[in-house]
């Protein structure tokens, strides 16, 4: 059965993982860089890939030689993510992997990252032609999975959920990931209206990330805010998942992204889903996030692809 090492540096998590595809064990080592101000620098990002890409690659294969042997005969290939993402650290994460590739004699596979995060969901629930939401921090789409392929029904028209959030926090002073920070303060805050945009699929977050910080601005408790910005924006997400299952006829629904890791977001989903008499799915977080198990496992599936 095939075994791959995969490896992730795309925006700003360093991170490496063993994906054994006969057991379906994922490990994964993970070192994610935490600006001290506002969101993520590119040049402080790629500093920081350059430093741990090395360390979370060497952790994974020691992980290798502890459990199954020599990485130069245990491992079939090194799967790599190659984008989207920031260039100086796409390039660091590549080279590491190429490196890699190089060194154990085994095929290198470039993954797309945004594919990687909807796959891991499908490949872990077992669902065979769901729905899936990605809710990510610089893309948001529903899409389709059918016959092998994915069709986009929706996206987003402007800016990502993740980034969407993310800019209201350092309008605020906070530092990033700004998601964790909102859903925290939203569990204290009384709904604040905001704009809702959503046509037909198709939604937009700017007017709302707009809305959301001259609010602030104007007075109205940060709690508040918070609160009204996480209900609205996940009720739009969750209403073009809803249509997406009402076109297709789909009875599942899969969640992908690191917004995912949203509780709200994900019983908003869950009780929609239940209403429908669908299934719904979410990974466990270390799934969501930005991570190499996901890579090395679609790097997996593509390698026995061929």
């Amino acid at each position: 059965m095939t075994r791959v090492l995969g490896v992730e540096g795309t925006a700003w998590c360093a991170s490496a993982a063993v994906f054994d595809a006969e057991t379906d064990d994922v490990c994964i080592e993970s070192d994610a860089y935490a600006p001290d101000s506002g969101g993520i620098h590119p040049r402080e990002a790629a500093e920081h890939m350059r430093a741990a890409v090395p360390e979370v690659v060497e952790a994974a294969l020691e992980t290798v030689r502890e459990r199954y042997g020599d990485p130069a005969t245990e491992l079939d290939a090194v799967a790599f993510s190659r984008g989207p993402g920031l260039g100086p650290c796409l390039r660091i994460a590549g080279t590491a992997a190429r490196a890699l590739s190089g060194r154990l004699a085994v095929p290198l596979v470039g993954v797309n990252h945004m594919v990687a995060h909807l796959e891991i969901g499908r490949h872990r629930s077992g669902f065979d032609s769901p729905v899936c939401l990605n809710a990510s921090g610089a893309n948001a789409h529903v899409l389709g999975y059918r016959g092998g392929r994915y069709r986009v029904f929706g996206e987003t028209m402007d800016t990502g959920v993740g980034n969407a959030i993310d800019k209201f926090t350092r309008h605020v002073g906070w530092t990033h990931p700004g998601g964790p920070k909102v859903e925290e303060h939203a569990r204290d805050g009384e709904y604040v209206e905001l704009p809702y945009v959503v046509k037909g699929m198709d939604f937009s977050f700017a007017g709302i990330t707009s809305a959301a910080k001259q609010a602030v601005d104007n007075g109205v408790p940060v709690d508040d805010v918070c609160r009204g910005l996480e209900e609205t924006v996940f009720a739009m997400l969750t209403e073009v998942s809803e249509r997406a299952l009402s076109l297709t006829g789909a009875d599942e629904l899969v969640l992908g992204g690191g917004v995912g890791q949203n509780d709200r977001l994900r019983g908003m989903l869950e009780t929609m889903c239940e209403e429908r008499g669908a299934e719904f799915y979410a990974p466990e977080p270390r799934f969501l996030r930005d991570n190499a198990g996901m890579i090395a496992v679609l790097g997996a599936k593509m390698y026995e692809a061929g």
